[in-house]
């Protein structure tokens, strides 16, 4: 079964196939796929400018599909099913990849798959590693940082969310306040590489209370009045400040990755779970080893799939689009593309970002 997948959600214009077996358990294998990433036309902005990002997906999809197909060396003919990110992103951007492959799918006669952006992250490392259903899912890009437990395809339960910023957001306006450049998360990352943690003393939010819910705005607003006391800020300043940033947000991480590591085993009668790290932020090779080192010291395990399925991109659209088609999917043209998209649509809503957690 080969899948062709179209992301389009935020600033990368992305098409892959993916091959997979009858059942799609996983592991599956890349064809090809192909990313034409924006980020120039967004530098000068320091953040994601929607319009921008919708009219440079008009101009390259039709191209980057084409290149997607040539490199696994297949034609539209073999394709079996059209998988597309239909939300949530960017509603602009969304909507052009859904309309290229509703019109894919209509001049072919094959099945369409509307995909969510956060089930094809949640399912990457099924795709990489063959995961099996039930484990842990610590998403954290740059909209989102939630806790989920996957119970399986299509059954997500939330435990925990940021009630403010996400992560990815928080990298990324910590970055433009010290003028370290579009995107933030890596260049945060480089800045901290030498700096000292210890020197700046920022909060912690959230770790004195119940659940597993996070909180990123407070911690982002100290890096900011830290910069307002010691400016001008010399390089060796905006290193500390990036090193006790990171820090603070390894130790919130930290914290709440034991936190549902200690649930889970309540649920599951002590079992360890598999613990899938995904999303952009999941690149961060700090945060990583952090809780890397969190999952091992309480006997569980920590995936977390290959940098470049971590950021946005379109084999892990087409392979949650390939696991829905092995259960016979077909969303028709009929569905509409949506800005806002949760993976457990009935957890109780909050102020910021997200959805309430557990009580843990």
């Amino acid at each position: 079964m080969q899948v062709l997948g179209i992301e389009t959600s935020c600033d990368e214009t992305a098409a892959a196939v993916v091959a997979a077996d009858a059942t799609s358990a996983g592991p599956g294998a890349i064809l090809s796929n192909v990313v034409l990433s924006q980020i120039e036309k967004h530098q000068a902005f320091g953040g994601v400018v929607p319009e921008i990002a919708a009219r440079a997906h008009v101009e390259a999809l039709d191209g980057i599909v084409a290149a997607a197909l040539g490199d696994a060396a297949t034609e539209l003919a073999d394709i079996d099913g059209i998988a597309v990110t239909a939300g949530p992103g960017l509603i602009g951007g969304v909507i052009v990849g859904v309309m290229t492959a509703k019109a894919l799918a209509f001049a072919t006669g094959k099945p369409l798959i509307a995909v969510n952006h956060l089930e094809g992250h949640a399912l990457t490392a099924r795709l990489t590693d063959g995961v099996h259903f039930p484990f842990l899912l610590f998403l954290v890009s740059g909209g989102h940082s939630q806790i989920l437990l996957v119970r399986g395809l299509g059954d997500y339960e939330r435990w925990g969310t940021t009630i403010d910023d996400a992560i990815g957001e928080a990298f990324d306006k910590t970055a433009k306040l010290l003028d370290l450049g579009f995107p933030g998360g890596p260049a945060v990352e480089r800045a901290a590489a030498d700096g000292d943690a210890g020197r700046f003393e920022l909060p912690r939010p959230l770790l004195n209370r119940a659940g597993l819910d996070m909180s990123f705005a407070g911690l982002k607003t100290a890096v900011r009045l830290a910069a307002e006391r010691h400016s001008p800020l010399d390089r060796r300043a905006v290193s500390d400040l990036c090193a006790g940033f990171q820090e603070a947000i390894a130790d919130i991480l930290a914290h709440r990755l034991e936190r549902a590591i200690a649930h889970y085993r309540s649920h599951y009668a002590g079992s360890a779970p598999t613990i899938v790290l995904a999303g952009g932020v999941a690149a961060n090779q700090v945060l990583g080893a952090r809780l890397d080192a969190v999952a091992s010291e309480a006997g569980a395990h920590l995936i977390v799939p290959p940098q470049n399925l971590c950021t946005d991109n379109a084999a892990m659209i087409a392979w949650a689009g390939a696991e829905r088609l092995a259960r016979g999917q077909d969303d028709g043209l009929g569905f509409a593309p949506r800005s806002r998209w949760p993976l457990d649509e009935t957890a109780a809503p909050v102020l910021g970002h997200g959805k309430h957690g557990v009580k843990v």
